[in-house]
């Protein structure tokens, strides 16, 4: 049987790897759809109050992971909580990046369908993503961490394209009020767990504490992150308020691509096919980095974390996240259902697992020093 080295380790990463991981991972899919949940001009206070909250969590998560007794591996978890619970936790975050991985996919294919390749069927779409974040994951965890650098550069320039949004006559104070609501709106609740989630990802950074720097200022590059997501979502935000206002925004479908069709360039007429098509890496390099998560999770449930990685094992792991994601599209992903079923899932997901697992782990570890 073909042994794989995709979870060996020649060096750890310092602290841009985490900042152009924690952000891409926060940004993903919420840049595109982050202003039809918003809606009105008030929320860019919670846009802002959301960040300074994760700014919290991320003071818990580093205080964990700057501390004597945090594991740093494995064998680290299995002396915190023992092998038994180390794997009921595995298969939990197994099935968690499982659901991640596949609303995701399904959600980046819909924009690809809908604006490049209408004609196109969705599951030779699926698959011609599978084809591409096997490739790049089977090189490994290393290989898939430092491709980050590259899904970075080619998608943060895509702020620029913004800039015309902010000059007059697109541009109108009026489309940001009322700046303090007069009332508040009746899915708040919604809108907020929805912006929590939008900051989740500083989590995931456990899947690869053994390729961290463990002597890195960890609080540092999470804040950098952290406050380059907030600065990203807000200019995405009051951009579509002063395209489309608040009124039409609440029936736009995918505002920020049908912003960018607005502009006109000397070089080309579909700005939003180059967006998307870029944006194809950043979401290349997430759908690459949770097939090594679940193929990583599986290993520990089965208990065979310790024996070589195989080529069979790996590639029935990724399709196990293909077939799972064209059972979702045939059954659930129809029209109409898509948001409410699979991304409200998905959102709810990713506001519990930021929300518990950075204070859970201080906690075990504090009474880890404790005993």
């Amino acid at each position: 049987m073909r042994s794989l080295s995709i979870f060996n380790k020649s060096s750890t990463f310092d602290g841009i790897y985490v900042i152009l991981m924690v952000n891409r991972l926060q940004l993903l899919y919420y840049f595109f759809i982050l202003p039809m949940y918003l809606v009105y001009p008030y929320m860019i206070w919670g846009i802002i109050v959301m960040g300074v909250l994760s700014q919290f969590n991320i003071m818990l998560f580093s205080k964990w992971f700057s501390s004597v007794t945090s594991p740093k591996d494995y064998q680290g978890f299995v002396k915190l909580f023992g092998e038994p619970t180390v794997r009921i936790f595995a298969f939990l975050g197994w099935m968690i990046i499982l659901v991640k991985i596949t609303i995701i996919t399904l959600s980046y294919i819909e924009i690809v369908h809908q604006f490049i390749f209408p004609g196109m069927n969705m599951n030779w779409l699926i698959f011609f993503i599978f084809l591409l974040t096997c490739y790049i994951a089977g090189h490994g965890m290393e290989k898939t961490i430092r491709f980050v650098v590259i899904s970075f550069l080619l998608s943060v320039w895509m702020l620029l394209l913004f800039i015309p949004f902010y000059i007059p006559p697109i541009a109108s104070l009026q489309d940001l009020l009322p700046i303090i609501p007069t009332e508040w709106p009746k899915d708040l609740w919604n809108k907020l767990v929805f912006l929590w989630s939008c900051y989740s990802g500083p989590e995931l950074l456990v899947f690869m504490l053994p390729w961290l720097s463990p002597e890195q200022k960890i609080l540092k590059y999470l804040t950098i992150a952290n406050a380059f997501s907030v600065m990203e979502y807000v200019i995405v935000f009051v951009a579509s308020l002063f395209f489309f206002g608040s009124n039409y925004l609440l029936i736009s479908e995918f505002p920020v691509i049908n912003m960018i069709r607005y502009l006109q360039s000397p070089v080309t007429e579909r700005l939003d096919m180059i967006m998307i098509s870029i944006h194809m890496i950043h979401f290349a390099f997430a759908a690459s980095i949770f097939k090594l998560f679940l193929y990583g999770g599986a290993r520990i449930v089965m208990g065979t974390w310790n024996k070589p990685s195989t080529l069979i094992g790996f590639m029935a792991s990724c399709s196990l996240i293909f077939v799972c994601t064209i059972i979702v599209k045939e059954t659930l992903w129809m029209e109409g259902t898509e948001e409410n079923i699979g991304l409200m899932v998905e959102i709810g997901l990713g506001a519990l697992t930021y929300l518990l697992v950075p204070s859970f782990l201080l906690m075990a570890s504090k009474r880890r020093r404790r005993v």
